[in-house]
């Protein structure tokens, strides 16, 4: 049970590059609890979208810790790589460029659609 969580992320490169990468977070038994150290937020959305919604190619922003709640959204990169994120599932969207690199929409960022057979309800969590 003190297994650490691995958590999917989205990420750059040295490029600028959106990837898939991950993050592990340690864990501690409190109880019959096993947690993470306290991670620092600051503020949460809750958003529905339509089934059949569809991003352009973007950039994270800030880093968001996203858990889906209903649904299924599949996050694409540039390059055709995707993950399916359904319910109970979460990411961590972090991908931004460095100063020196103005977002092109044909090379950089990744895309976000809701598929599947019902719309998408979810939780972000601005870190």
């Amino acid at each position: 049970m003190n297994k650490p969580f691995i958590v999917t992320t989205i990420t750059t490169n040295d490029s600028g590059i959106s990837v898939f990468d991950e993050i592990e977070f340690d864990v501690n038994q409190r109880g019959g609890m096993f947690l993470t150290d306290q991670i620092a937020s600051k503020n949460f959305r809750i958003r529905k979208s339509n089934l059949g919604y569809e991003t352009d190619f973007h950039l994270s922003g800030d880093a968001t810790f996203i858990v889906i709640l209903k649904g299924t959204l599949k996050i694409e990169l540039q390059n055709g790589d995707y993950k399916l994120f359904s319910t109970g599932e979460y990411f961590i969207a972090k991908d931004n460029l460095p100063e020196n690199i103005l977002f092109e929409s044909k090379i950089h960022g990744h895309k976000a659609s809701v598929i599947g057979d019902e719309s998408l309800e979810a939780i972000h969590i601005k870190l």
